[in-house]
């Protein structure tokens, strides 16, 4: 009897160290993940931004570039 409790209990205490251990690196691994998904959904903004900028420049180079024809047909 005496064996089976120092046994419980060692497990128990064994169990509980696992159950820690693992809720802190679940923990850390969490953390991890926000702070991989955070820099990645700011490259992404940054991109998307630079792409924008890109066509808004393309276009304003569309723009300049009709204007230019115009002006020329127009004389």
């Amino acid at each position: 009897m005496e064996k089976f409790a120092i046994g419980l209990l060692l497990g128990g205490v064994g169990g509980a160290l696992l159950v820690a251990n693992n809720y802190k690196m679940r923990t850390l691994v969490k953390k991890g993940q926000e702070e991989v998904q955070n820099k990645l959904n700011t490259m992404m903004d940054e991109k998307i931004l630079a792409m924008e900028e890109k066509q808004a420049q393309e276009e304003k180079d569309e723009d300049s570039v009709s204007d230019k024809k115009s002006k020329k047909s127009a004389k």
